[in-house]
C-alpha cells in the first residue's frame, strides 16, 4: 500500500512575486560600473604624459632654459593627465566632450609626433633612435585603443550621471 504522505522541506517555498501593473518594475535602475577597461585607458593615459614629460625633458637637456618649444610637450601631459583621471572617474569635462574624448585627442597628438620622429630618424639613418620612438609608440596607441572603446565611451559620455540618477532613459 502507497502513502499518500508526502515529505516536506523545512526551507519556507519561495513567494511568486507580481510585478505591478502599470509600465514596467518600480525598481530605480541600476547605475552604471565602471567598465574594466577604464582603469587601464587611464593607466596608459598617464604613461603618455609621462612619455610627454620625458620628450619635454630631453628638449629642454639640450637647451637648459625656458623656452617656448617646451609649452608642447607640457600642454599635451597636462591633456593626457586630465584625460587619464577623467576616464578614471568617469567624467565629461563639458556638456559636448567626453572624458574619453579628452584622452583620445591627447594621444593621437603624441602618435602623431612620434611617427614623424621615427621617419625623421629612419631617414637620417639611425637605427637605434628609430627602436626607441617606436617604443615610445606603446603608451599612445594603447590610450588610443583603450579609451576609444564603446564601454569607455558611455562611461565618459556627458550626461550620464544625471541620466541614471533620475531613471530617465533617451530613445535613440
Amino acid at each position: 500500500m502507497t502513502s499518500s504522505v508526502q515529505r516536506r522541506s523545512p526551507r519556507a517555498a519561495p513567494t511568486a512575486s507580481r510585478r505591478p501593473l502599470g509600465r514596467g518594475s518600480t525598481r530605480a535602475p541600476a547605475a552604471l560600473s565602471r567598465p574594466l577597461q577604464a582603469p587601464f585607458a587611464a593607466v596608459f593615459g598617464l604613461l603618455v604624459a609621462v612619455e610627454d614629460g620625458y620628450l619635454g625633458w630631453l628638449l629642454w637637456d639640450a637647451d637648459p632654459g625656458w623656452g617656448w618649444y617646451l609649452l608642447g610637450p607640457l600642454v599635451l601631459a597636462a591633456g593626457a593627465l586630465a584625460g587619464a583621471v577623467l576616464v578614471l572617474r568617469g567624467r565629461a569635462p563639458t556638456r559636448w566632450t567626453s572624458g574619453s574624448t579628452v584622452l583620445v585627442v591627447f594621444s593621437v597628438l603624441p602618435l602623431l609626433g612620434l611617427l614623424g620622429l621615427a621617419g625623421f630618424f629612419a631617414l637620417l639613418g639611425g637605427g637605434e633612435a628609430v627602436g626607441w620612438a617606436l617604443l615610445l609608440l606603446v603608451g599612445p596607441i594603447g590610450a588610443l585603443s583603450l579609451a576609444s572603446r564603446r564601454p569607455v565611451r558611455a562611461w565618459t559620455r556627458p550626461g550620464r550621471r544625471r541620466q541614471v540618477a533620475t531613471g530617465v532613459r533617451r530613445a535613440r
